[in-house]
């Protein structure tokens, strides 16, 4: 009798289970769904399909010969994505966060690089101007700039001009008094000997080709990290606490709209039906306290941020106010949204959680965007969290002023207009 009552709960367990397609979605597709994302992300650098390139812009001040050639090999790398704009323009980009790192190649750079392989004195200097919360890019850009200007130096060096450049490191060899006199003529010695090596590759190609690099790094880099006003320090917390504002206020969201769902239930909409006040003053109502209370959120976050990790809002107050008060009746219409087109709170939370952590998840509050493959960055426009963090940032560290919250501000207005006029069309006064 135990085995068969058993045996009748648990199938009766599966069974309601099953039924709930919800609690399926939750259990079975929601791990798939984002196992598969961040897999995707932070997938093998061997797989088949193309990461996401580091926007780089060059400007060429020197336009050489040897500049044109790095310039070119710069273009060709497939870790990178090239634009030649004005060094103004490239600022504004790296600036305003379009653009990750911008390499100034200074004028003179073809004439003192190749001079500076062997003395390693009189080196040109490359600017490499960089948005500072893209440290991880900017090492590899720098890395990749070592390997490129060495290659074109070093080809510059033991190419067709390698006598003079050859010569030129002798003669000053020669004349270099304070040294050693055993280490000036096995400088010497060295020097002709790849002279040598070079008049033979030049008869015989197949001998090989730069022979002599690495003896120096060719420039020296002056990094400059750039916000709206100079002397702003990235606060790497700033972002992070962007994102979670974001994602635990749009949660503060969903509770409403759940709330909402369980005092219909019970029948108090119906009971406010009665009273002498309209649908919409009722919805309104409930659209401002969640507002009020998004506000609120984001301004503790943000004070206990300011006051412990010094996360300071380096652009326009009134563009963060702008941005929170925007961020706040979003919500609150999300919520609406999420309490009109729910049956019942049960029924509901399951995947109300699942779009919340999706908006999160796209936004890139979890994980920065720039690790987003390309088609990925775009997309994440059309969800509102995306304009949230970056309106934030955009106010908060960048230090950028009222014109960057415009467009972050004007596209969660818009969703909360799209979210509102949805939940008063589909509003029920009580369940069906």
């Amino acid at each position: 009798m135990t085995t068969i009552a058993f045996r009748a709960l648990v199938r009766r367990d599966l069974r309601l289970f099953f039924t709930d397609r919800r609690a399926v979605v939750m259990s079975f597709v929601a791990p798939i769904l984002f196992g598969s994302f961040f897999g995707f992300i932070f997938r093998n650098a061997g797989s088949d399909e193309a990461a996401s390139k580091i926007s780089v812009a060059v400007i060429d001040q020197d336009q050489s010969d040897l500049s044109r050639r790095l310039v070119s090999a710069f273009a060709a790398d497939s870790a990178l994505e090239v634009r030649q704009p004005a060094l103004e323009e490239a600022r504004a980009s790296v600036r305003s966060g379009k653009t990750t790192v911008a390499v100034v190649i200074p004028k003179g750079f073809g004439d003192q690089a190749p001079r500076a392989f062997f003395r390693g004195a009189e080196k040109p200097d490359i600017h490499l101007l960089y948005d500072p919360s893209h440290a991880a890019e900017l090492a590899m850009v720098r890395g990749v700039l070592a390997q490129h200007a060495m290659e074109a130096v070093s080809g510059e060096v033991f190419g067709a001009n390698s006598g003079k450049y050859l010569d030129e490191a002798r003669s000053e060899a020669a004349g270099a008094r304070d040294m050693n006199p055993a280490d000036r003529r096995a400088l010497q010695e060295m020097l002709s000997g790849l002279e040598q090596w070079n008049d033979r590759v030049k008869v015989n190609p197949a001998l090989g080709g730069n022979s002599g690099g690495g003896l120096s790094l060719p420039y020296n880099a002056h990094e400059e990290a750039v916000t709206a006003r100079k002397g702003v320090v990235y606060n790497g917390m700033a972002h992070s606490f962007a994102g979670m504002a974001v994602q635990f206020i749009l949660f503060m969201g969903m509770d409403a709209g759940l709330i909402v769902l369980a005092q219909r239930r019970t029948g108090l909409w119906k009971r406010l039906q009665a009273a002498p006040i309209s649908r919409f003053l009722i919805i309104g109502s409930r659209a401002a306290s969640a507002t009020i209370i998004a506000v609120l959120i984001l301004l503790v976050v943000f004070g206990f941020a300011r006051v412990v990790f010094q996360v300071h809002v380096e652009g326009s107050l009134a563009g963060f106010v702008g941005v929170c008060v925007a961020l706040g009746l979003m919500t609150a219409a999300f919520g609406l949204l999420v309490a009109v087109l729910g049956k019942t709170p049960e029924a509901t939370r399951g995947l109300a959680i699942l779009v919340t952590l999706i908006l999160v998840m796209v936004s890139g509050a979890w994980v920065p965007a720039f690790f987003f493959p390309r088609w990925l960055q775009q997309a994440s426009f059309a969800v509102p969290t995306r304009w949230a963090v970056d309106g934030l940032d955009a106010v908060i560290w960048r230090g950028l002023g009222f014109s960057a919250a415009l467009g972050p501000i004007a596209a969660m207005l818009g969703f909360a207009l799209l979210f509102g006029g949805i939940a008063v069309w589909r509003f029920r006064w009580e369940t069906d």
